[in-house]
C-alpha cells in the first residue's frame, strides 16, 4: 500500500517516474542495480536484509544513486545507522505527497534532506554511547569551510548558506567540495554525521 501510495504522488509529476519497486532489501538491490535509477526510497525494516544493509550493498557499487530512507520515527537509531552508511536523508512516512515530492527533487539535485533537530537528537544519543574524539582534519578546514559545515550540520541548503554568507552559490558548492574531501565524506550527509561524532559540532550546543 505504502509503495502504491508514493508511486501515484510521483508518477504525477511531469519530471519524475517510478521505474521500479521491491518489496525486500535483497530485491531492491537487484531492481536498482538492473534498473539504474537516480533516486531510492529505501525502508529501514524490510525482510531478508534491512534497509542499512540494502543501502550499504547499494552504495558500494558503480554510479550509485541518491538514497533517501523512509521510516516511521525520526527517532529511529536504524535511520542514524543509515545516514552513516551513506543514505543522503530520510523522509517520515506521514511526510505530505508535496514534502515527498521536494525531497526527492531536492536529493536528485545534489542536497541532503536532514531534519536538524531530529538528527541533533540522534546525534547526541551516538555519543552518550560513544564519547567523541577530536578529528585531525578539523585543523585543516579554513574558517570559511568550517562555518560552511556548522551551517550544513543545520539542515541548510547550499541556497541558504550562499545567501546567508552572502556569497554565490558556486562559491559554496566549491567550500562544500572541499569540506568532503577534508573529512573524507562522500557526501554532505556523511559529512554532517562526521562532524557530530568527532565533536566538531555539538548536538546541544
Amino acid at each position: 500500500m505504502v509503495r502504491t501510495a508514493l508511486r501515484v504522488i510521483l508518477d504525477a509529476e511531469p519530471d519524475l517516474e517510478v521505474v521500479g519497486e521491491a518489496a525486500t532489501g535483497a530485491g531492491a538491490v537487484s531492481v536498482v542495480r538492473e534498473l539504474r535509477p537516480d533516486v531510492v526510497l529505501m525502508d529501514v525494516r524490510m525482510p531478508e536484509i534491512d534497509g542499512i544493509q540494502a543501502t550499504r550493498r547499494i552504495l558500494a557499487g558503480p554510479g550509485a544513486p541518491r538514497i533517501v530512507v523512509v521510516t516511521t520515527f525520526e527517532n529511529d537509531a536504524y535511520v542514524y545507522d543509515a545516514l552513516r552508511v551513506g543514505a543522503a536523508g530520510f523522509l517520515l512516512k506521514r511526510a505530505a505527497p508535496e514534502e515527498l515530492v521536494s525531497a526527492v527533487r531536492l536529493v536528485a539535485a545534489g542536497d541532503s534532506l536532514l531534519y536538524p533537530a531530529a538528527v541533533r537528537g540522534l546525534a547526541a544519543e551516538h555519543a552518550r554511547r560513544n564519547p567523541p574524539t577530536a578529528p585531525a582534519w578539523a585543523a585543516r578546514l579554513t574558517e570559511r569551510e568550517a562555518e560552511v559545515l556548522r551551517q550544513m550540520a543545520k539542515g541548510l541548503t547550499n541556497a541558504e548558506i550562499a545567501a546567508g554568507l552572502g556569497v554565490g552559490p558556486a562559491t559554496v558548492k566549491t567550500h562544500v567540495a572541499a569540506v568532503l574531501a577534508k573529512t573524507g565524506a562522500r557526501d554532505r550527509t556523511q559529512a554532517v554525521i562526521a562532524a557530530y561524532e568527532s565533536g566538531f559540532v555539538r548536538p546541544n550546543a
